[in-house]
């Protein structure tokens, strides 16, 4: 149960945008095969794009790939019969990059279970063990033990996760499977199976683009890029100005280095985990350091206490937020909720996922303490309604235009503005997504995302005997909510990982190899190759 999903930044995408017209080099993609759903083998070849045969590839190499990766290699796969296509270089780069700008370094916790272990498949020893083993101390265990009654949730430092994935990712030999570059396509191949075209870094290859011609494919991108709010994208684009307004999933440390020079205003925006973490930041920098920071926080909704439809779907609320210890509630991962999801189609699993989703924050008790601590000596000041525009303001200030619910406008100046709302989330805007519907068949779920099957294949896009799998936050709306989290994507592993079982690619992993492979996990022992 991963921090809301946060998987990629607009520069270690895929790139969203179409190429420039025309070959530069040999090997490139021409008006034929653009044009053409289903290619031959002799149309990729007429084009002089190299063909790489390989069983299967993995496209994006962030923790999706790394998790199909992990289960594959300890169900027997070997290392020559996958390739992940990625420009990352580790495949908790990205997470890890948004984390830390969105004010969760390595020393800060995660909003992820004891249990929901990347590096582990089986969940066993947890992370707060580990961390009680390392420590030194059973401060975790009892954590776990007390949760949510006397404690809050445990959640696992971000370091630890990357460290553990590390630690993994070298014992299955993931890195000798990697392949570096942006993945432009994935085309059907007349006869079965797929095409898969990658760009390679520039003066890697010989030719612009090379095609990988496999059997089955697993696309796990993530999100397109960031998303700012219309009316801070307007200004920013009216104004130029990339200093004052700015969003928390892209760097922004000058904010919080220059209220250290002198006081300033801050107007927060959003009511999610990423505004608690940046007004937990803002308020840990004004007491380290004694500054003068004044907050200023614009809620859209403005939540008062439980809410909710009825008795069984109301959750905590209260000073403006909903309050959920992770995404979703537990049992969508293993309960009752995730029967339902599997069972419900159509209007039915779009009305529960509306019920039970939206924003949300975890209680923390320190954090909730700071901004009471706010309210009382009046430098933490909240506001509710819409924005009806945002414009530069005197002493180097941005004022916001707040439309309040009787139609009153409030003008709020600030020195700085914190978009906190969220990445984008229109799966068009992923130019290999765009590609997938206009030209393999690839349909959206009842959230606008990509449809898949409850193995995670992708709908409409058979090339048989080959198979698309999809996995990560673009595939949220099917028939299992928590898939942008740590366990959803060990989850589609393990799903996708039975498909290709039931399709002879690995074998299943049964008891006694179950039993093997975690010994070895547990004393590193690395996997043959």
């Amino acid at each position: 149960m991963a921090e809301d999903t946060i998987n990629i930044r607009s520069s270690e995408l895929s790139d969203p945008m179409p190429d420039p017209t025309g070959p530069t080099q040999p090997g490139d993609l021409n008006d034929a095969l653009i044009a053409t759903d289903v290619w031959t083998d002799q149309m990729v070849a007429d084009a002089g794009i190299p063909i790489v045969d390989i069983p299967m590839v993995s496209v994006g190499g962030g923790i999706g790939s790394f998790e199909l990766v992990d289960h594959l290699r300890i169900a027997g796969m070997s290392t020559n019969q996958l390739r992940v296509l990625s420009n990352l270089d580790v495949p908790w780069q990205t997470y890890e990059y948004l984390t830390k700008v969105s004010q969760v370094p390595r020393k800060e916790r995660l909003r992820s279970d004891s249990q929901s272990m990347p590096d582990n498949i089986w969940g066993f020893p947890s992370f707060a063990f580990r961390e009680a083993w390392t420590d030194k101390t059973l401060d975790p265990i009892w954590n776990v033990c007390t949760e949510p009654i006397l404690r809050d949730y445990y959640t696992p430092r971000a370091g630890h996760v990357f460290e553990t994935m590390e630690r993994e990712a070298h014992r299955i030999s993931y890195f000798d499977m990697c392949v570096k570059g942006q993945v432009r396509m994935v085309r059907r191949r007349y006869g079965g199976g797929y095409f898969t075209i990658l760009t390679p870094p520039q003066g890697a290859a010989a030719t612009k683009r090379i095609a990988y011609r496999s059997t089955y494919v697993h696309i796990s991108v993530g999100y397109p890029g960031v998303k700012f709010l219309p009316d801070l994208q307007a200004y920013r684009t009216a104004y130029d100005d990339y200093v004052r307004v700015v969003n928390a999933y892209e760097p922004h440390e000058h904010v919080y280095e220059e209220l250290k020079r002198k006081p300033g205003l801050v107007m927060i925006r959003g009511g999610g985990i990423v505004a608690s973490r940046v007004l937990q930041r803002l308020i840990d920098d004004r007491d380290a350091f004694g500054l003068q920071t004044q907050i200023l926080h614009l809620f859209r909704t403005y939540i008062t206490g439980p809410h909710g439809p009825n008795i069984f779907l109301r959750r905590p609320g209260g000073d403006g937020w909903a309050y959920q210890g992770f995404n979703w509630p537990k049992s969508t991962w293993g309960g009752a909720y995730k029967y339902r999801f599997e069972k419900l189609e159509g209007d039915a699993r779009k009305e529960l996922y509306e019920q039970l989703g939206g924003t949300n924050t975890p209680i923390r008790k320190n954090w909730m303490e700071q901004l009471a601590r706010g309210r009382r000596e009046g430098w933490y000041r909240t506001y509710v309604g819409t924005v009806d525009s945002v414009v530069p303001g005197d002493d180097a200030t941005v004022v916001t235009r707040v439309k309040a619910k009787d139609g009153s406008i409030l003008e709020v100046p600030a020195h700085f503005v914190i978009d906190c709302t969220g990445l984008e989330a229109d799966i068009r805007e992923h130019r290999l997504y765009a590609d997938l519907f206009d030209h393999s068949g690839a349909q959206r779920n009842v959230l606008g995302r990509l449809d898949t099957e409850r193995t995670f294949e992708v709908r409409g896009t058979q090339s048989a005997p080959g198979t698309i799998y999809a996995a990560g936050s673009m595939t949220l709306g099917n028939y299992f909510a928590g898939i942008d989290t740590f366990l959803g994507l060990q989850y589609a592993a393990v799903r996708i990982m039975d498909d290709l079982a039931s399709r002879g690619f690995v074998k299943k992993i049964g008891p006694l190899r179950s039993s093997s492979q975690w010994w070895k996990w547990a004393r590193h022992k690395p996997l043959p190759k």
